[in-house]
């Protein structure tokens, strides 16, 4: 058992800072959170001395597999490579913070192990398993020029990305396939992307027969899904379609952003990947068509934010970083600082992205009951965001389910 005293603590949700506070950490969960020292003899103390305590960090749009600027490529990387890879991307997350990523497309049930057994050291995992794509969409990764590379008896194209799909049958056969293999959320592709060889970044994806199919689908195992999408279009789809996640949402416009807020659906923008690339993408190797679609999207800069804020949006908090760019994950809390509150952001990185993920109370928050997922912040974030933003310079102490993986004090 651990008592952190003497603690002043933001919830995940409230403006009001709780000062001086104790929190009771036993068997991985918060036991207690109280406005008087609490004694509990035998317990470990650990006094933050009025530090800021939070909850951890939750990136809900993370691809730690995804080990290269080229998609294609590092989508067919041996498991052995990308899982070493992937060990370096989420020992740096949480040493950042972030005690829980969800997976965007390509995670998996080994991965998820490996971290739940502490074989590696990262965040807690929430994984797709592989996302849907139609033939020719966001998903399928094949090189026009060149020979497609061989397939199955069953004819089913894919690789640890996504699996290519077409018609309603085939995308509930998918989508039963990755809820089997333990996925908590299902992805889809439903609109271009700036990765992908072929296609506009706005051009819209799957038939809405079929977005409903897999909505259908993961609604009845009691799962949820996102969606990629970029244009106001796509988003719209979507939206009508039941998706509650909607990523990217880059060149939404106002009337989308209402009905988006209307259905109870949820924006999760990824703004640190457009600068990462911008910045670092020639260096690292960036493809000509990915340069080319990043040029006609980097005009739109922050205007999705905007668009989100002013509509009254519940807007969760995702990177999208895939290879070396990693290292832009905290940079996402600055970028969207130019137009966002610092307690804004907050609530997006704890509350909000819990309960995109159908997890409140459980993760996000500091309550009774949730998982001890923890850190201590050197200053307030809430004042000046940038603390957050430094790679977890001014951490002091990380907890995840309730075991320290930091303790400065």
């Amino acid at each position: 058992m651990i008592i952190l005293r003497n603690g002043n603590v933001f919830d995940g949700t409230s403006a009001e800072i709780l000062e001086g506070a104790d929190v009771v950490v036993e068997d991985g969960h918060i036991r207690e959170v109280s406005a008087r020292p609490v004694l509990l003899p035998g317990a470990q103390l650990i006094d933050l001395g009025g530090r800021f305590l939070m909850p951890g960090l939750i990136d809900a749009h993370a691809h730690p597999h995804l080990s290269s600027l080229d998609a294609a490529a590092a989508s067919r990387m041996r498991p052995t490579y990308y899982a070493h890879h992937a060990a370096r991307v989420l020992r740096f997350a949480l040493s950042c913070g972030f005690t829980t990523l969800r997976d965007a497309g390509g995670g998996d049930a080994g991965l998820a192990q490996a971290l739940d057994e502490g074989l590696i050291e990262g965040p807690r995992l929430f994984y797709a398993g592989r996302a849907l794509s139609q033939t020719g969409g966001h998903g399928d990764l094949r090189d026009p020029r060149l020979v497609d590379p061989p397939v199955c008896a069953c004819r089913a194209l894919g690789d640890s990305l996504a699996v290519v799909v077409d018609g309603e049958d085939a995308v509930r056969r998918a989508v039963r396939e990755e809820l089997r293999l333990g996925a908590s959320h299902i992805k889809i592709m439903a609109s271009g992307g700036v990765f992908s060889p072929g296609g506009s970044v706005d051009a819209c994806q799957f038939s809405m027969t079929e977005i409903g199919a897999v909505v259908d689908e993961a609604a009845r195992a009691g799962k949820y899904v996102l969606a990629h999408c970029h244009s106001a279009a796509a988003i719209r789809r979507c939206v009508e379609a039941g998706v509650r996640s909607l990523e990217h949402v880059t060149l939404i416009d106002d009337d989308t952003a209402r009905l988006l807020v209307a259905s109870g659906a949820y924006a999760v923008p990824t703004m640190a990947i457009m600068y990462a690339l911008e910045a670092e993408g020639g260096k690292f190797g960036m493809l000509p068509h990915v340069r080319d679609k990043l040029r006609a999207m980097l005009p739109t800069g922050l205007r999705c934010l905007e668009i989100l804020k002013r509509a009254g949006a519940r807007m969760g908090f995702g990177c999208d970083l895939i290879g070396p760019l990693h290292a832009w994950q905290c940079r996402e809390l600055l970028i969207r600082a130019q137009v966002l509150t610092p307690l804004e952001i907050l609530r997006s990185a704890t509350s909000i992205n819990a309960e995109i993920m159908m997890r409140s109370g459980e993760i996000g928050c500091i309550a009774a009951g949730a998982r001890a997922d923890l850190i201590v912040v050197d200053g307030d974030p809430l004042r000046d965001i940038g603390l957050l933003a430094a790679n977890g310079s001014h951490l002091s102490l990380i907890m995840k389910g309730g075991q320290l993986h930091r303790n400065a004090l």
